[in-house]
């Protein structure tokens, strides 16, 4: 079976007549193309109405069998992203990512320079939020803030997990400062105490010596 030679995509005699005869129907395709405003591989002809649409020689004419539905624009091929999504979606999970399919150095895929700006950036915000909700004064905020720059904690987990620890132990100490301050005051309420029962027992010894 001989495909037609006119790309109508039928196999009728008439096509195969037409070209013999030299006709061909690449001016109605032409004009077709212009009218409808698509290339000429989207112009479909009706196989069966060959005759009518082999007379049509201007745009007129073809607008008309455009109305009547001999010529129509086929549907722009459609070009499917699926087999895309689905790889997309596997290489989320991490596939297709071993060394086989990888281009360029490490640097050059994820540079360190741009995990760096993003760790500090993440470790400076928590340390601004902290500050401005008064967990942290300013003097422990720039202690924190230095020692970040200088690459001491890894992650936020590790930031925080240090600021709960300093927080602690300068509640410990101020604890421990407080309860030595009250010893203190102790000692010396009850050192006052014994030197006035002193002093005043003294007093009575010394007024009853004076009676006799």
């Amino acid at each position: 079976q001989l495909a037609c030679p006119l790309d109508l995509g039928c196999h009728s005699v008439s096509c195969f007549v037409l070209v013999d005869m030299g006709t061909g129907l690449r001016l109605q395709k032409r004009l077709a193309s212009s009218v409808l405003g698509v290339g000429k591989k989207r112009v479909w002809l009706d196989p069966n109405e060959i005759n009518e649409i082999a007379t049509a020689n201007s745009r007129a004419n073809i607008r008309k069998l455009v109305r009547d539905g001999f010529i129509i624009a086929k549907p722009v091929a459609t070009h499917s992203r699926s087999r895309v999504r689905v790889r997309a979606e596997a290489k989320r999970k991490g596939r297709h990512m071993g060394t086989g399919n990888r281009k360029g150095t490490r640097d050059a895929r994820m540079p360190a320079k741009l995990l760096w700006m993003r760790r500090m950036r993440v470790l400076r915000r928590l340390l601004k939020k902290y500050r401005e909700q008064k967990k942290i004064d300013k003097h422990m905020y720039h202690e924190l803030y230095m020692r970040v720059k200088g690459n001491v904690f890894k992650n936020k987990k590790n930031l925080m997990e240090s600021i709960f620890k300093a927080k602690a132990d300068k509640a410990k100490e101020k604890q421990l400062t407080d309860q030595a301050e009250a010893r203190r005051l102790k000692a010396r309420a009850l050192k006052e105490k014994a030197t006035d029962k002193k002093e005043a027992k003294k007093a009575a010894t010394a007024a009853k010596k004076a009676e006799k």
